[in-house]
């Protein structure tokens, strides 16, 4: 019976009902807590960064028979902050692209992007000696994991710590008869080594 008592006290105290957690006779007195956060000693990180999350598309450059529609991929980096001691030897890394198809908002028939969808990667920062920005993929050449942004060489070779950057067109094309409306697709990043 005392344990289901000390229970109830316990829950009514910090729920702030008890008139002695109110009051403090003796005052307050504050205390300054500091702590100092030193750089994580390590073999670094290979790691990939995109400026944004979302690319819209506006019609330019139609025909009579076809729709084109273009926009910009935000920017992508990989960053390579490893000592060259932990990179495997002959590693190299690569950022490749996948897109689903556009999908209509009001049931409209799918757009195919490995029939519609293309890219002109540019490496937009970094030595372009150690790297590059993939082949563009004109819409209709079968867009399927495509390279963005490549190591050209063995990755252990080239100078610690560095960075590189890309964007790309990109386009849609579509015949002059699709149905209108809103279409979306999510385009995957992914880093590989």
């Amino acid at each position: 019976m005392t344990a289901a008592v000390v229970g109830t006290l316990t829950l009514a105290a910090i729920g702030g009902s008890g008139v002695a957690a109110a009051a403090d006779p003796y005052g307050d007195n504050d205390v300054d807590v500091s702590v100092e956060i030193t750089e994580l000693a390590g073999p670094g990180a290979l790691a990939m960064t995109v400026a944004g999350g979302s690319a819209t598309l506006t019609e330019a450059g139609s025909t009579a028979t076809t729709r084109q529609f273009t926009g910009q991929l935000p920017t992508v980096t990989v960053t390579d902050t490893r000592d060259v001691a932990d990179i495997p030897a002959g590693a190299y890394w690569y950022v490749l692209g996948s897109i689903t198809d556009f999908a209509g908002d009001a049931d409209q028939p799918d757009i195919s992007a490995a029939d519609s969808f293309g890219w002109t990667p540019n490496l937009v920062a970094g030595d372009p000696g150690s790297v590059s920005a993939g082949d563009p993929v004109a819409p209709g050449d079968g867009f399927i994991d495509t390279e963005i942004l490549s190591m050209a060489y063995d990755s252990a070779t080239v100078v610690p710590e560095g960075s590189w950057s890309a964007n790309a067109g990109l386009t849609l094309l579509t015949p002059a008869t699709v149905a209108p409306g809103e279409y979306s697709a999510t385009l995957t990043l992914s880093l590989f080594e």
